[in-house]
């Protein structure tokens, strides 16, 4: 079975509701970002306590921490970035996570500010550090091809994972940003199949980049889900919807929305007979 996943803030940022839409739809983990719009690297104290009774309580999991690691210009100090990496590895065990998403650097001075691929040497670097940093312990990093960052499009997702050759680094496969960035998603499935071990399901328009719910869009979405399953995939497909907003740092989607992005992706897994734990009732 695919386990159902969610960036559950997108729903509302109170806890109790972000709990109650997910098990109403079937989500049976979350992927971690924020909460009362804190990002889950500033959730300490007594309210990171809270959380995690209550996500126990409702019998929730945590897959991933959805973290912005790797999400800044890669001229930012990088002592107070590896420092908050740490902060992320930290949360993950907190909260039984056994993966962390990261991201691979924009430019110097910010998206589009110049050529990302000067900087290769530092972002393998970078990486280089972090999968040390985890290497004894119980987590793996995941990239997601966020559009402007060094691993945006398929073949430096390629070299990344190629140059790090760690399993403690792979691929967390965004279907819409690759449309965004004007590639098809299947020819980069092709590329880093064998890579992926989480899936982030977005769906998005080529050209305008309009995201839209699973299947209404160029993702390519049925066809590369199908494969993945065929071939023996049973991580979790993790709902991204980003239907209401879509930023670079954060998406809404809202209750109703909700429904309507994992609707969407329950019809693409029963039509194809793929099985879904927490589907059931749901």
């Amino acid at each position: 079975m695919l386990r159902l996943s969610a960036f559950a803030d997108e729903i509302d940022p109170d806890i109790d509701v972000q709990i109650r839409v997910c098990r109403e739809n079937g989500v049976t983990h979350f992927e971690l970002r924020s909460v009362s719009g804190i990002n889950v690297l500033d959730l300490k104290g007594e309210q990171r306590d809270t959380i995690r009774a209550k996500l126990r309580d409702a019998g929730i999991g945590v897959a991933c921490i959805g973290s912005p690691i790797g999400k800044v210009a890669i001229d930012k100090p990088w002592n107070e970035h590896f420092d908050r990496f740490k902060i992320a590895v930290e949360q993950a065990q907190f909260f039984g996570a056994s993966l962390i998403r990261l991201f691979s650097y924009y430019p110097a001075g910010g998206e589009g500010k110049g050529n990302v691929e000067t900087h290769r040497d530092e972002v393998l670097r970078r990486f280089g550090e972090k999968v040390a940093f985890v290497r004894d312990v119980p987590v793996t990093l995941v990239h997601e091809n966020e559009k402007g960052i060094y691993g945006d499009i398929g073949r430096r997702c390629l070299d990344l994972m190629k140059s790090i050759n760690s399993p403690k680094l792979r691929t967390a496969f965004d279907f819409a940003n690759f449309v965004q960035c004007g590639e098809k998603p299947l020819d980069n499935w092709a590329l880093l199949k064998p890579y992926t071990t989480h899936i982030h399901v977005k769906d998005a328009l080529m050209g305008s980049g309009k995201v839209v719910p699973a299947g209404q869009g160029d993702g390519q979405l049925e066809p590369i889900l199908v494969d993945a399953y065929r071939s023996g995939y049973r991580g979790f497909v993790s709902l991204e919807p980003h239907l209401r907003v879509a930023g670079h740092s954060h998406g809404e989607t809202g209750a109703d929305l909700f429904k309507v992005a994992a609707d969407a992706l329950k019809l693409i897994l029963s039509r194809n007979q793929i099985a879904l734990a927490g589907f059931s009732g749901a």
